[in-house]
């Protein structure tokens, strides 16, 4: 991580897993001497871009989310391999629109374009953090199971807009905190033993918006 209090620099990998795949024990995992008891949460994002998703196309992400740790608005940009550098405000009235400074950042690809929401993520989180020998986290690895929509018909919700669900499924994403690119490795290779296998989505997003075609 690095930059101010509300921007990090984000590093992970994300694999795909079948509805029964376990977890491994990573307490085994070179450097790792501790695992946290896993934590559950429910998250759900709504994510925001013009109608010819320019943002998407730029390997951009602005969205809206709620649960978890980290609720708020969050921007993340292209920051180099596995790597992006994500930005925070904080969540605010769902009807008062995309943040200032967040639209700021998203000018030049957006170009004066009005930025709508495009697909809703609701996910069941469980979350487990591996420790290293000072009790530091090296890592965080998420279980999600994701529900996707995408503007449709139905009863619309704070922002106005009705969801219609496209697609469900679940994923692993292992994240870099203290740790280092060794250590993704390391996690990478016991849950690809125990059945995972890598993502070639680029993101949650983008599994939603080819579903939804």
């Amino acid at each position: 991580m690095d930059g101010p209090a509300d921007e990090f620099i984000e590093t992970e990998r994300k694999y795909e897993v079948g509805p029964v795949f376990t977890v491994p024990d990573l307490a085994s995992v070179p450097g790792v001497k501790g695992v946290t008891p896993p934590r559950r949460h429910r998250l759900t994002a709504v994510y925001f871009d013009t109608a010819g998703l320019a943002l998407q196309r730029a390997h951009v992400t602005l969205r809206r989310r709620t649960g978890g740790e980290d609720a708020g608005w969050h921007l993340k940009l292209p920051a180099g391999h596995e790597s992006r550098r994500e930005i925070h405000e904080q969540l605010g009235d769902s009807r008062a629109g995309v943040p200032p400074r967040l639209l700021a950042l998203v000018s030049d690809w957006i170009a004066g374009q009005p930025v709508r929401p495009i697909a809703r993520l609701q996910t069941s989180r469980t979350v487990r953090r591996l420790l290293g020998p000072s009790g530091a986290v090296l890592a965080e690895v998420a279980d999600d199971r994701v529900t996707g929509a995408v503007p449709g018909a139905g009863v619309p919700d704070a922002t106005g807009t009705a969801w219609s669900t496209v697609t469900s499924w679940r994923e692993v994403e292992v994240e870099l905190a203290s740790g280092d690119a060794g250590l993704l490795d390391e996690v990478g290779g016991q849950l690809a033993a125990a059945g995972a296998k890598r993502s070639s989505a680029a993101s949650k997003l983008s599994i939603v918006l080819a579903a939804a075609g």
